[in-house]
């Protein structure tokens, strides 16, 4: 008796960590429910396609009914094959999607992921579209079932949703107000995740360090940070992406005061303009930010400081866009994602008054991009013959294999490349090498390795490239990687940019 192949999926990402974390629950949930990932290059052959898609960007609809077209005719001619839309455009237009794509089976929102395999079961059975969208927050996403990406670095949420208003930003209104994790439960994660091999975790949350507002403590998020610090086997914590107006003393003394804790900030600017910064809704002004900047420096003197601008935001005239200037001058940030403004529709900002050319916007974004590009290579210069400890990272050097080189993050989250050691070093590993050469996103370590420490990261690791080999290997999900993505190309940001 011949027992049936176990269905195939294929999980497309869009958008910000939020969205990545959220795909690999749908990974676990699918594979939990008896799904299989599909092999590498299926593109759209898997027995059911998900698109998790992000709202922030003006094109967003159209990316996603593109792609809804093409894979129309080979579920056409295939029967059974299954597509599902969930995040947070789908939280946003609802039974739009089905509308204008009838062959989608199963719309889900940022709120019920957890229910997709039941939902297509539905669709299955029903043989109709099945619409779903929860208007609020059924249960923590944390306690589903997830398939994580990497098997030596993870995220971890401590909240969902956001308080902030910022007209740009349609976040809130999908994903809803601040829900917080119960401190117990966070920690209680992360020592499962150390326990199985993981050795780096990045906090993760809307607007992470106004953790603490929904449980009513103030200092919920620097006491969690100091927490982690206590975990044994824990080597690296990271966050994103706080918020300046959250941004207190006591979240600095804690960086600078557990070891743990890695010197790299990653705080969104938008713009250095005070009356740009009015008209978003941030609640803080250029002093204040680089205020926090100085003292962060003075706590942590070799803290990695990168960043988020948006230029071109309505009514931003040259003045307003030579302060943003300014503050990248003044901050000397190690790297800048930089975003050109679109519309979000449902967004204040979509409607307000003096939208800026394209060709403007455009004009400054250039030349926005060419001073951080001097200053991120002025200050990787300064890194030259530092002896710094890399965790090995998997799939960072594009160029590895032909240089024969292999790749790791520093603590502050710069990428380096360095010289292969004669001995076996895996993804998780630590190994210590010396600064050669600067370019403006890496660095090079061009000597020898000057040591190698073998860690349960890099078993882990080992474990599972090894479970891995043994099955075809799977599509991967459009995640970035941990830490700090590469920096963007000229034209516009894909990213949110919301934080």
């Amino acid at each position: 008796m011949d027992v049936p192949a176990p269905k195939s999926y294929e999980i497309r990402t869009y958008g910000c960590q939020m969205n990545v974390h959220d795909s690999e629950r749908l990974a676990g949930l699918l594979e939990e429910a008896g799904y299989v990932r599909a092999p590498e290059g299926a593109d759209g052959d898997a027995d059911v396609v998900v698109f998790n898609t992000c709202a922030v960007r003006e094109n967003a609809d159209n990316r996603l009914y593109g792609n809804l077209g093409r894979l129309a005719p080979k579920k056409a001619s295939r029967p059974g094959m299954q597509i599902a839309v969930g995040g947070c455009l789908a939280q946003k237009d609802r039974d739009t999607i089905v509308k204008k794509a009838p062959w989608v089976d199963v719309v889900f929102g940022t709120h019920n992921i957890g229910k997709l395999p039941v939902l297509l079961e539905r669709a299955r059975v029903q043989e109709e579209a099945q619409v779903e969208i929860a208007e609020s927050l059924e249960a923590f996403p944390s306690t589903l079932p997830t398939r994580r990406e990497s098997a030596y670095a993870a995220w971890v949420s401590i909240s969902v949703g956001c308080n902030n208003t910022c007209t740009f930003c349609i976040v809130p209104a999908l994903r809803g107000k601040e829900k917080d994790r119960r401190p117990g439960d966070i920690l209680a994660e992360i020592e499962t995740l150390v326990g199985e091999g993981v050795s780096e975790i990045t906090l993760l949350g809307q607007n992470v360090n106004a953790y603490g507002s929904d449980i009513g403590d103030r200092e919920a998020f620097s006491k969690l940070l100091r927490a982690c610090g206590k975990i044994e086997g824990l080597e690296r914590v990271r966050f994103t992406s706080p918020h300046p107006r959250d941004f207190t003393d006591d979240v600095i003394a804690a960086m600078a005061e557990t070891p743990n804790v890695m010197p790299q900030l990653h705080m969104p600017l938008q713009s250095g303009s005070d009356t740009v910064l009015k008209a978003m809704r941030r609640s803080y002004r250029q002093e204040r930010y680089l205020g926090i900047i100085e003292k962060v420096r003075a706590a942590i003197p070799h803290a990695a400081i990168t960043t988020d601008i948006i230029v071109g935001f309505p009514g931003e005239t040259e003045e307003d866009f030579e302060q943003t200037l300014h503050v990248v001058r003044e901050a000397r940030f190690a790297q800048a994602f930089t975003f050109q403004y679109s519309k979000r529709p449902g967004t204040p900002a979509a409607t307000m008054e003096n939208q800026i050319p394209k060709e403007v916007v455009q004009a400054r974004y250039e030349r926005l991009v060419a001073l951080q590009e001097e200053i991120s290579w002025e200050e990787n210069k300064k890194q030259v013959g530092r002896t710094l400890e890399l965790m090995v990272a998997e799939g960072e050097g594009r160029k590895d294999g032909a240089t024969h080189r292999l790749s790791g993050r520093a603590p502050d989250n710069r990428l380096v490349h360095f010289t292969k050691p004669g001995q076996e070093v895996r993804p998780g590993d630590v190994v210590t090498v010396e600064v050669t050469y600067a370019a403006p996103h890496h660095l090079l370590a061009e000597g020898p390795v000057l040591a190698v420490r073998r860690t349960r990261a890099g078993d882990a690791w080992e474990k599972r490239n090894a479970a891995e080999t043994a099955k075809p290997a799977g599509v991967m999900l459009g995640l970035p990687k941990i830490g700090v993505p590469e920096p963007l190309p000229v034209a516009a940001g894909s990213g949110c940019g919301c934080d």
